[in-house]
């Protein structure tokens, strides 16, 4: 039996606040007792940064049972409260709040008590790890220390640990292959497995997937298939079917491509059929996404080594006992959980990652080991290759270029393709952007520590060797002095900026404060670029001939570097040339982006152009500023789409639950480009096998005015209470959550009702999705992100809310589209969209049910298409709402944990999680 711990507990809840104290004593107390307790003496939370908000207190240091998990169990998932700790454990889970309290001290008696045992699975690294944060003071490295025995060799630790990737012969072209039907249906009953039940529908939409991997008939026009097929039809497996079977036969690669990265983590789980042998599996499919997301191994080495103080000093510890055991080195969506850097708030983590483009290739000691170089490599040779929208276009894009395209691509999620494209090819000249592009150049300045080195830094032997190309740095370094620096953001606000582009700038945010609307204050401004003052033409084209001067000396060092690829100079070897070329690609796409912020400036004060939207904003977050600048979208970004992406393709699916949004296939093609192929795009529908009249109903609630906070908070609470928790509420605007969720999360907590809320808790989205399926009285309130991002089958969400009809923002770019897409029909199609993926959050499994409840008594009958077939519809008072949700919670199964799936315990978050039967 474990040694009783010698701290107190503190549970805090929006319900109450109880303290353990070491003899097993649980009382009640109030905020005033906890933080002076808290304050006084190392106390065991679960989650600080949750409990410090409970409290009302600004910042809690204690003994966190998260962080002390994270260390003994890297790269492994819990649900962050006290039930998940419990599973994860192998512990009874308490019985209530009150119990929760000395529950903790259990728990933790239980992670210590691993940290002795002979077993410990994830013993390596694990001393020399507790010895590095005893000197950090890490509350829990004293007792760590202590249970931990001293290896009698030297332990292998991060940087020795950690493979290396090897170099590999380019893939040869894959052979032409027409899958007959018989050998898809084949294949798909492999993965469905033998005791599954027969699916049409699933049958049919593989079938009509496998005629996009048949051989291309002519250059510039793929085989394209835009397919809806519904919820419950199995279309992640009716699409890997022939993709895979394709990919073995054919020795090629597919690009699967989704929006988000749940998604991503679903494919990924879901290709363990195709593969069973986990070897196998790791060569043959891969996931990809951006430098971003990945850990940058030089940046920890910095960081462990002194880069980072105080707290950030101990995620970077904790990071690095992850990265030791990570399978790829994701930290945002991979096996990181979630949860640990929200513990550290701003404590680093981004400075882990490469955000600024500043790998230095070959030169970085840990190149071998990267496991940034290791993901893009393995794709080459990958069957399939897990992607999302926005790489998938970059890199399609950067292919063509390179007479290389990207063959053949699934399009999952694709009624997001329009947006996806929308980001991808826009142009953005900001104070943010530009000052990034300054640094890249330059290096650090001032007081600025750390690695980060300029371009003189990266090429010093390439400066050496070659005195043109020397120039030419040395000629970019003082042409980027005319880019903002540091201070920018507060010297405009002074009125002192400093260079032409500051100049600009300056004179771009005193037009939108001039024309935006007041009933924007507190957040974003912005106005149309059109009309514009002679003070901002004027700042214009001095701006431009800065970008300008900055432009040639990139190109002219360019063209050395590449010429220096083709003497091979006998210094230049493998690692050098790795080096240059990514210093290479690293310029061409600073060009490219030079070159559009030139264009962008020459349009200044000129006549409009037809294909574009410009406009000035001023970036804010509850009034304070973060950046300004301009802003350049396509109007029908579906165009480059089309020209960079489809047309170089061979093969492209665009599939989807909800493709149309509602609408006819007319607008399916235009939103996802479609429209632009010089062919006829084949179509398919596969409607939902659910029952959606007979297991779901939306109710319109009619006498709530508008504007009346105070009401709105009463009608989620008394809905919430009404389905016992279970409930996932929709705004569109942050305000107005934070405003119901202060009104009425105490009152539910209370009823034991746990309410969680995006943008009030320190938690991330994909961790609050966690806890709010792991427990079905638990409920959550969110944004856009939860619209169509969420997957939580069964008893855990049986009633969505939505605050009102999701009418898009009034902003310029939509404006602009407004008016070449019909006007309010355009705004129709928006909204329909947004109904149709709020309502798919719902019903997730065949015998789901619940309501859809819409606080909005103008709702447009012309929308209400947007539903399923067959649902019932019907306009109550809110009274009468509570009373029908009340009885549908009344005949709903007892299921007081919503429990996860095994796999779904390894980094979960947000969107489709489901079994062959989801979407």
């Amino acid at each position: 039996m474990s040694t009783p711990l010698p701290w107190p507990a503190i549970h805090a809840t929006h319900g109450g606040i109880w303290i353990a104290t070491p003899d097993g004593a649980v009382r009640s107390v109030g905020r005033g007792e906890a933080i002076a307790l808290a304050a006084e003496t190392p106390a065991v939370l679960l989650n600080a940064p949750v409990t410090a908000t409970r409290l009302g207190y600004g910042e809690l240091s204690g003994l966190d049972l998260l962080e002390l998990f994270a260390f003994v169990h890297p790269a492994r998932f819990v649900v962050p409260t006290p039930a998940g700790m419990a599973r994860a454990l192998g512990l009874e889970p308490p019985a209530d709040d009150a119990a929760a309290a000395p529950f903790l001290l259990r728990a933790a008696a239980a992670l210590l008590d691993r940290l002795g045992d002979a077993g410990w699975a994830e013993r390596e690294g694990g001393w020399t790890a507790a010895q590095a944060m005893f000197r950090l003071r890490w509350p829990w490295a004293a007792a760590a220390v202590e249970r931990i025995d001293r290896p009698e060799r030297a332990e292998r630790w991060l940087f020795s640990k950690l493979p290396e990737w090897e170099e590999a012969a380019p893939r040869p072209q894959p052979r032409p292959l027409v899958l007959a039907d018989a050998e898809t249906d084949d294949a798909l009953a492999r993965l469905v497995g033998s005791g599954a039940e027969p699916r049409e529908g699933q049958r049919l939409y593989a079938e009509a997937a496998a005629r996009v991997f048949d051989p291309r008939r002519a250059e510039g026009r793929p085989n394209m298939l835009l397919a809806e097929a519904g919820t419950g039809i199995g279309k992640t497996l009716g699409y890997l079917a022939p993709a895979s079977l394709w990919a073995a036969e054919a020795g090629g690669t597919v690009w699967v491509s989704t929006y988000t990265k749940a998604l991503q983590r679903q494919l990924d789980r879901e290709t363990a059929r195709i593969f069973p042998h986990p070897a196998d599996r790791a060569r043959r499919v891969v996931v990809r996404k951006g430098r971003e997301n990945y850990l940058c191994l030089l940046n920890l080495e910095d960081a462990l080594q002194g880069g980072f103080q105080g707290r950030a000093a101990i995620l970077a510890q904790l990071v690095a006992r992850w990265a030791a055991y990570s399978r790829d080195g994701d930290m945002v969506g991979g096996d990181l959980p979630g949860w640990l850097v929200t513990l550290f708030r701003r404590a680093g983590s981004t400075a882990l990652t490469d955000r600024r483009g500043e790998c230095v290739y070959a030169g970085c000691p840990h190149y071998r080991k990267c496991f940034i170089e290791r993901s893009a490599r393995a794709a080459e040779g990958a069957d399939l290759v897990i992607a999302n929208h926005a790489l998938v276009m970059i890199l399609a894009t950067r292919r063509r270029e390179e007479g290389l395209p990207l063959a053949r691509m699934v399009f999952d999620e694709g009624h997001h393709l329009f947006d996806a494209a929308d980001s991808t090819f826009a142009t953005a000249l900001t104070g943010q952007e530009t000052i990034e592009l300054r640094r890249w150049i330059v290096g650090p300045e001032g007081k600025s520590r750390g690695r980060r080195r300029g371009l003189s830094a990266r090429l010093s032997d390439v400066a050496s060797y070659d005195e043109e190309g020397a120039l030419a740095i040395d000629a970019a370094v003082e042409a980027a002095s005319a880019l903002p620096a540091d201070g920018w953001l507060g010297r405009l606000g002074e009125g002192l900026p400093l260079g032409p582009v500051e100049r600009l700038l300056a004179a771009v945010r005193d037009t939108v404060y001039a024309r935006a609307s007041a009933a924007d204050a507190g957040y974003g401004l912005e106005t149309e670029a059109a009309e514009l003052d002679p003070a901002l033409i004027d700042a214009a084209a001095p701006a431009a001939r800065a970008l300008e001067a900055l432009v040639r000396p990139l190109a002219r060092l360019r063209q050395r570097l590449e010429g220096l690829l083709e003497d091979g100079p006998d210094w230049l070897d493998g690692p050098a040339r790795a080096r240059i070329e990514g210093a290479v690609a690293g310029l061409s796409n600073r060009g490219q982006l030079l070159a559009a912020w030139v264009a962008l400036l020459a349009r200044i004060g000129g006549p409009v152009d037809p294909d574009y939207v410009d406009w000035l904003a001023v970036d804010r977050i509850e009034g304070r500023e973060f950046d300004i600048g301009l802003h350049r979208h396509w109007l029908d970004p579906t165009r480059p789409l089309a020209e960079t992406v489809l047309k170089p393709a061979h093969g492209v699916l665009v599939t989807s639950a909800t493709l149309r949004g509602g609408e006819d296939w007319a607008a399916a093609e235009a939103r996802t480009g479609a429209v632009h192929l010089d062919q006829a795009v084949p179509r398919f529908e596969a409607p939902s096998p659910f029952d959606y009249a007979a297991r779901a109903e939306v109710l319109i609630v009619t006498d709530l005015k508008r504007g009346d906070l105070a009401g709105l908070g009463l009608a989620y609470a008394r809905l919430i209470q009404a389905a016992g928790g279970g409930t996932l509420g929709l705004f569109t605007a942050i305000q107005r959550l934070k405003a119901v969720h202060a009104r009425i999360a105490d009152r539910l907590a209370r009823e034991g009702l746990p309410l969680y809320a995006q943008h009030v808790d320190p938690i991330d989205t994909g961790t609050l999705v966690d806890i709010f399926r792991d427990d079905r009285r638990a409920s959550l309130l969110g944004t856009d992100a939860l619209r169509d991002g969420v997957d939580v089958p069964g008893e855990s969400l049986r009633l969505v809310v939505m605050e009102g009809v999701p009418w898009p923002r009034p902003t310029v770019l939509h404006a602009a589209r407004r008016a070449a897409g019909g006007g309010s029909a355009h705004d129709d199609r928006v909204v329909r969209a947004r109904l149709a993926q709020a309502f798919g959050r719902l019903i997730r499994r065949a015998d789901d049910r619940g309501a859809f409840v819409l606080l909005s008594a103008a709702t447009p009958s012309r929308l209400l298409d947007a539903f399923p077939a067959g649902v019932p519809v019907r306009r109550l008072t809110l009274d009468e709402a509570v009373a029908h949700v009340a009885a549908l919670n009344a005949s709903a199964p007892a299921n007081p944990v919503g429990a996860f799936s095994p796999q779904q315990v390894s980094g979960i978050s947000m969107e489709p999680e489901g079994d062959v039967g989801t979407e």
